[in-house]
């Protein structure tokens, strides 16, 4: 589990958000999405964050992997 937790600091450090302590789960729980919505298409990330995330889907990485661990988590809202 500790994994997931460092590839999801690495991703909001990368996206220039607050990653420590307890920071990621806050985001998640006050920015749950609806199942109809992709994660690129949120309305709370910056147009240049959305754009990272979009290319770092399309790369299929290792950044991709985080950010389908944070996809799943903001649809579950937990």
């Amino acid at each position: 589990m500790e994994l997931t937790a460092n590839n999801l600091t690495t991703l909001f450090d990368q996206l220039g958000m607050p990653s420590e302590g307890s920071a990621i789960d806050d985001f998640i729980e006050a920015y749950p999405l609806p199942a109809d919505v992709k994660l690129i298409d949120a309305d709370f990330w910056s147009p240049s964050q959305a754009q990272l995330l979009e290319q770092w889907l399309l790369a299929d990485g290792d950044e991709a992997v985080m950010v389908d661990e944070l996809n799943v988590r903001l649809h579950r809202g937990k």
